[in-house]
């Protein structure tokens, strides 16, 4: 009960901070983030054209995050967390301690989101007996032929075994944990849409529809579908442009920053390639990074200037009629 009361403050704090940088335009933090992103890791198996680690353009060093650097950040934030995403950029399954960070988010709602190729029966029964909240998998087209069009290296039998042996292992364990699967929508699937819906109520699986991002807008072309509510992007004057009138401030810089597989600790997950480091867990606690200068500097910039920010190009947060 006690900690109960701790997170419903710490978010009514958190929002209240919030709705008064935005109406101040100054920033002010009150309590800490409610949702916490972690980043296992920043490899992965595949070679998804459009995504940062999978395209090789990552220009940061890759590794896997330290158990005893996830059990620190963890106990410091544990008391105000709703939410923790075990998932950034990179594949969270390919962590050889992958289901030790499982154990120790404990009482935390913990997501994971997962390219579906590490779902043996083995696998899935552990996963379906961990504390883990929610599963998501990428289920990006119905035949090898649309799907590896951006999974690239991917294989989608194994991707379909693998979502089965999810929800036989849930059946048989009468386990609540829940199953999304995501379907990013482009020109090369979007027929399929009707035939995913099919697979996951088979399943007994949510089916989540999100819009295409690309890194160079050129190359939006390729991938923008032809319905308008699944596209991103729209095309002015000859040129690709995100469909976001970009207002200012964003929640994500009061609610939900990430922290990379080597401690550093970043605005929101927009950041691929950590090019705006608030801190580093190593040297400081959380308390201290997300109260810091810096911070409150880039929050500052969010509230008067967010257009002019790089990372806030691709940015959905205030985008109207279509599928994030």
């Amino acid at each position: 009960m006690a900690d109960t009361i701790v997170k419903a403050k710490n978010a009514l704090l958190s929002g209240y901070s919030y709705l008064s940088s935005s109406l101040s335009r100054r920033p002010v933090i009150s309590g800490m983030p409610a949702v916490v992103s972690f980043e296992l890791t920043n490899n992965c198996n595949l070679k998804c054209p459009e995504c940062a680690s999978g395209s090789g353009l990552m220009k940061r060093g890759r590794g896997f995050m330290d158990t005893g650097l996830f059990k620190k950040a963890v106990t410091e934030l544990r008391p105000y967390l709703y939410y923790m995403n075990l998932y950034f950029q990179g594949e969270p399954m390919m962590h050889p301690d992958f289901f030790t960070f499982l154990i120790l988010s404990g009482e935390i709602k913990t997501v994971v989101s997962t390219n579906g190729h590490f779902l043996s029966e083995e696998n899935s029964e552990k996963l379906v007996l961990s504390p883990l909240y929610k599963l998501i998998v990428s289920l990006d087209g119905m035949d090898q032929k649309a799907y590896s069009e951006y999974r690239r290296n991917g294989d989608l039998a194994r991707v379909m075994e693998g979502i089965k042996n999810i929800s036989s292992a849930r059946d048989r364990f009468k386990s609540p944990m829940k199953l999304e699967l995501q379907f990013l929508v482009n020109r090369h699937n979007e027929h399929q849409i009707r035939e995913a819906g099919r697979f996951a109520g088979e399943m007994k699986a949510q089916l989540k529809l999100k819009s295409m991002q690309v890194i160079d807008d050129q190359d939006a072309g390729y991938w923008m579908p032809s319905n308008k509510k699944y596209a991103r992007y729209e095309k002015t004057e000859g040129k690709y442009e995100i469909r976001n009138s970009m207002p200012s401030g964003c929640l994500r810089l009061w609610l939900n920053p990430v922290i990379t597989w080597d401690g550093k600790v970043l605005p929101c997950c927009f950041d691929k390639d950590a090019e705006f480091i608030m801190g580093d867990l190593k040297k400081e606690s959380f308390r201290t990074i997300w109260n810091n200068s810096d911070y409150k500097e880039f929050r500052k910039r969010i509230l008067s200037e967010r257009k002019s920010i790089e990372i806030c190009r691709n940015c959905t947060s205030g985008m109207r009629g279509i599928r994030y």
